[in-house]
């Protein structure tokens, strides 16, 4: 960890790892000169079992079949979307594109067919890569509605179909790039509205990510297994881009079964395990039912949302090693802080680590924009090389989220202690207001979480005639659990916070509104509670 005194909540940014500013594609042949016969990617099946593997010499090798064919139909800087689930083709159009010098647009493959048509006319996008069935679902017929008179229409190729994957492989030639041109455009995930198309460099991409695993002590040879979504910054970027570029293996989970997993994980020994809070949970579950040894691993990295003091213990128990969360957003590519493997106590179950490398990263006053004092709460900022270009054709939400010194604006409020640790406390634009106070939903969240009764749970503000806003506690109820009443509820809660935090409205649900990367539309919760379908 960095050793750190701050007298502000500002960490200068750390010089401790290697900095270069590199391209996919001399990432790619780097480490297929340094270490050719090193398993660089395994497919694991739903089943558990391993199907295709290549090593880096033949991934190499596929990636530039890929970029030779999409260069011989797509003019350099061109526009094209992926609408597919974890399968290693998504992997040879994302390096391949590098190659070719176009730009991927990533479509989660659960969209439906508007959802697909805005990113492609919002993008510019002039192809569609799909994987024909996702998940039980024919994409084919989504892909035709959303691209019908539109540009991407003209190009609509299954990437399973090598057949016409690869035509033209003969006829293209590779494109020289520069780190800083802008290889992916990726959707946000719209908690607080309709998704923004965020403009990401290679560079950016290929150091943060590297950097994430260096301080996690990824090296050469070692295996790390990923069922993030590939359409998500955490499987494209994080794990793709950062285990190829220390010589690691990629162990691409194709479909999620937590049960298939865990035997795998038995088996296989992999060094890194990653997923979100819910993946692993369940794969604790799976390996506690069915007897699974799961305690091979070196790492469990987890992100996208706050992992549950009760899940890291569970973690403990199962796995012999807690979780380690990384912080980031789409828009920084994605890592802004980390924890350490050495990490124990509050500072790892109760923060996100620290910054991660090459970045600076501040508390600011959301208001008067100043620094924060150490341990007060304000907006988390930060400010380095991995930032995006900006949002596409959207200055003005640009404008609003990098400010004209440079400094990112997360929405997110946090505070630093003087060890550089980052805490999340809420977000600017969740914040409630109830009769001119303050309150942050994450707070009453994180007391929430520990009733026994209560599974998962979002705190959100409703509009109020006396107070202007008053707070609904969301929650799903725990499995086998008798549900508790509201006055059981209220006593739980004010035994642990003020009264003016206590939640007016205790509303049940079976299920969230999520996003595409699992985050909960708190927005979708408050709308459909004043609609009264909610109770």
């Amino acid at each position: 960890m960095y050793a750190l005194d701050l007298k502000e909540a500002y960490c200068p940014a750390q010089a401790d790892t290697d900095y270069a500013e590199r391209t996919i594609e001399g990432m790619l042949r780097e480490q297929a000169e340094l270490r050719p016969d090193g398993l660089a990617l395994r497919e694991l099946v739903a089943d558990g079992s391993v199907g295709r593997e290549w090593t880096f010499a033949e991934l190499l090798s596929e990636a530039e079949r890929a970029g030779r064919a999409l260069a011989s139909r797509h003019p350099a800087g061109t526009r094209i979307a992926i609408m597919a689930g974890n399968c290693p083709e998504w992997v040879m159009v994302q390096l391949g594109a590098a190659l070719a010098g176009l730009t991927i647009v990533t479509v989660n493959p659960s969209f439906l067919a508007r959802e697909v048509r805005y990113v492609l006319e919002q993008s510019g996008a002039e192809a569609v890569y799909y994987q024909t069935n996702v998940r039980g679902s024919a994409l084919r017929p989504i892909v035709d509605e959303a691209a019908a008179g539109l540009p991407a229409s003209g190009h609509i190729i299954d990437i399973e179909d090598h057949g016409d994957l690869f035509a033209g492989e003969h006829d293209g030639e590779f494109r020289p790039s520069d780190p800083k041109d802008i290889v992916m455009i990726q959707y946000t995930s719209g908690t607080t509205g309709f998704p923004k198309g965020v403009l990401l460099h290679q560079h950016g991409l290929v150091q943060s990510n590297y950097d994430v695993f260096h301080r996690w002590g990824l090296s050469a040879g070692k295996t790390v297994v990923c069922p993030f979504p590939l359409f998500h910054t955490a499987g494209s970027a994080v794990c793709v881009l950062g285990t190829l570029s220390h010589g690691a293996c990629l162990m691409l989970v194709s479909v999620f079964d937590p049960v298939a997993v865990a035997k795998a994980i038995e088996r296989e020994k992999p060094e890194i395990v990653g997923g979100v809070s819910t993946m692993i949970f369940a794969i604790i579950e799976a390996a506690k039912a069915t007897g699974t040894n799961v305690k091979v691993v070196e790492q469990i990295i987890s992100g996208g949302a706050m992992v549950q003091p009760e899940l890291n213990r569970a973690s403990q128990e199962v796995f012999g090693v807690p979780i380690l969360i990384v912080y980031g957003q789409t828009e920084t590519s994605p890592a802004i802080t980390a924890a350490w493997p050495t990490d124990t106590g509050a500072e790892l179950t109760e923060t996100i680590g620290q910054p991660c490398s090459h970045m600076e990263v501040a508390i600011k006053n959301p208001d008067s924009k100043e620094v924060c004092a150490v341990d007060e709460q304000g907006e988390i900022c930060m400010r380095g090389y991995n930032m995006m270009v900006g949002y596409n054709d959207n200055p003005k939400a640009t404008a609003e989220t990098i400010d004209e010194d440079g400094w990112l604006h997360t929405g997110d409020l946090g505070s630093m202690s003087s060890r550089g640790y980052v805490k999340i406390t809420g977000r600017v634009k969740e914040m409630i207001i109830r009769g001119g106070e303050n309150l942050f939903p994450a707070e009453i969240e994180a007391q929430m979480l520990e009733h026994p009764a209560i599974a998962d749970v979002a705190v959100a503000g409703v509009p109020d005639e006396k107070w202007g806003e008053i707070v609904a506690c969301f929650m799903r109820l725990a499995e086998g659990a008798e549900r508790p009443s509201d006055d059981e509820l209220k006593a739980f809660v004010r035994e642990r916070l003020s009264p003016q935090k206590t939640p007016a409205h205790w509303v049940w649900i079976t299920e969230f509104p999520l996003t595409g990367s699992g985050k909960i539309q708190k927005f979708a919760l408050a709308e459909s509670f004043v609609k009264g379908e909610l109770g």
